[in-house]
């Protein structure tokens, strides 16, 4: 898979909640980091699938909005709006660095929380 191919395979998962199909697109040793904190939120393949299932694809109206795409070689940059964890959406970035056809890192880059967002943690 090309990178682009890669990121759109998770993507239309991912707005399926198609827990095995998401997480075909991904390395087994996967790491994901969120922005400026390079200490790994998830780390594995298997750390992905019981997040995912536990915390994201239990949500109905869950659902992601590519807002802008940018690919630049191995790279894949989404600007997103994530719906359906909260009343709001949720702003954000996402970079996918691909190796060998899978997502082996992922860095998120948060937008602005909503205001209840802010209150709740």
């Amino acid at each position: 898979m090309t990178p682009l191919q890669c990121v759109q395979l998770q993507f239309e998962a991912y707005n399926e909640r198609d827990l095995p199909r998401f997480l075909s697109a991904f390395a087994e040793d996967v790491r994901s980091f969120r922005l400026p904190d390079m200490t790994p939120l998830l780390a594995g393949k298997a750390a992905y699938g019981e997040f995912y299932a536990r915390e994201r694809f239990v949500h109905e109206g869950l659902r992601a909005e590519v807002i802008n795409r940018i690919a630049l070689g191995n790279t894949v940059i989404d600007h997103e709006m994530i719906h359906g964890l909260g009343p709001e959406p949720i702003e954000t970035a996402i970079m996918f660095v691909i190796r060998d056809g899978l997502i082996a890192e992922v860095f998120a880059i948060p937008g602005k929380l909503p205001s209840k967002a802010l209150t709740d943690s």
